[in-house]
């Protein structure tokens, strides 16, 4: 073959079956900005020291021990579910393709965050233990209840005979679903280490909760704008309708998680303050995807051990043998309201 045929040979065009991802053409800006913070925030669990939290440990009543470990279990179930379903079906209708490539990056970490739980389990409790929280958890009234909720939209699937927008729609509840989980559900859990942190107690194992609510905000504020670009083409009546919806299915999560948070924490006489600090969350989710908040809960109704065990600079452990996140990732940052609306306004 001569050198002309074989230029000939590689300039040859075809119609493009696959196309490459193209980084230095970007379609939204959110898409990068979220992709540098999402891998600049890279942790894993095995780099904090949860042994350091053995002599807090022995040192709880039983009945807090308990309550410690079953919110501990529970945090386990959503984040598989968020690992296994939640990740994976809201990037089905993604915009662009760095999109998909940050939802990939959502759900490796999701993964992290299912995975780190196991190894705070596998430190304070023994394989026993471990067997009977799993079990609990697997057959619990109220956390198979939300897991049903979210993953019936999760597990939804436009049919041929419904509108353009309404297909959009059947996409745009999984986003919801997503938010609701990560910016509300999970913080009856979160509540049981920040409030340790808060008392000083059990801080290396907090710590990795502190890392994990870095990366939910990211998620929760990233997909709560892709829902947003999706509901601001929706028709003004298709999106009063859809507003509906959404509180409504707020509200049901809310009476479930109610009842959730009354079995974990009566015992120990925190479920009122927990429960406040749920519906904060709630009207955090609901900022996150460009809506009025539902309940009348502020920052300032919280705990303010628990909003200063958020707010606490990370801990710095030995560089040499023993690793916390103040060493290579820098501190946690509470989440600011405008925080909530990037690169979007709200209507």
């Amino acid at each position: 073959m001569t050198e002309q045929n074989s230029q000939n040979a590689l300039d040859k065009r075809v119609e493009t079956y696959y196309e490459a991802i193209n980084w230095n053409a970007i379609e939204d800006a959110i898409d990068k900005s979220t992709w540098e913070k999402l891998t600049e925030q890279f942790w894993l669990d095995t780099r904090i020291p949860v042994s350091n939290d053995l002599d807090d440990w022995r040192k709880l009543p039983q009945i807090e021990r308990d309550t410690f470990a079953k919110a501990f279990a529970g945090l386990t179930l959503l984040d598989t579910m968020q690992s296994v379903d939640g990740a994976e079906v809201v990037k089905h209708d993604a915009r662009t393709p760095q999109e998909t490539a940050c939802f990939n990056n959502i759900q490796f970490m999701e993964s992290v965050h299912a995975k780190s739980y196991s190894t705070i389990f596998s430190t304070l409790n023994t394989p026993k233990e471990i067997d009977v929280l799993f079990d609990w958890v697997n057959t619990n009234v109220h956390m198979q209840t939300k897991a049903k909720i979210i993953d019936s939209y999760y597990e939804a699937e436009p049919t041929d005979d419904m509108t353009p927008n309404e297909k959009k729609m059947v996409g745009l509840r999984k986003k919801v679903a997503s938010v609701f989980l990560e910016t509300c559900l999970f913080y009856s859990g979160f509540y049981t280490p920040l409030w340790y942190l808060g008392n000083n107690k059990m801080n290396n194992s907090a710590e990795i909760i502190k890392l994990i609510i870095r990366d939910e905000s990211v998620h929760g504020t990233y997909i709560g704008y892709k829902f947003q670009l999706g509901f601001n083409e929706l028709e003004p009546a298709e999106q009063e309708e859809f507003k509906n919806w959404m509180y409504d299915l707020l509200y049901q999560l809310y009476e479930n998680e109610e009842e959730y948070s009354h079995l974990l924490y009566d015992g120990i006489g925190w479920t009122d303050e927990v429960l406040t600090f749920v519906r904060y969350n709630a009207n955090k989710a609901l900022m996150n995807l460009g809506q009025d908040p539902l309940f009348p809960d502020t920052a300032s109704d919280v705990n303010p051990i628990i909003m200063n065990g958020i707010s606490a600079g990370t801990s710095n452990h030995d560089f040499f043998s023993q690793v916390g996140n103040g060493y290579l990732l820098g501190e946690v940052e509470v989440m600011n309201d405008e925080d909530y609306l990037i690169g979007i306004d709200r209507k």
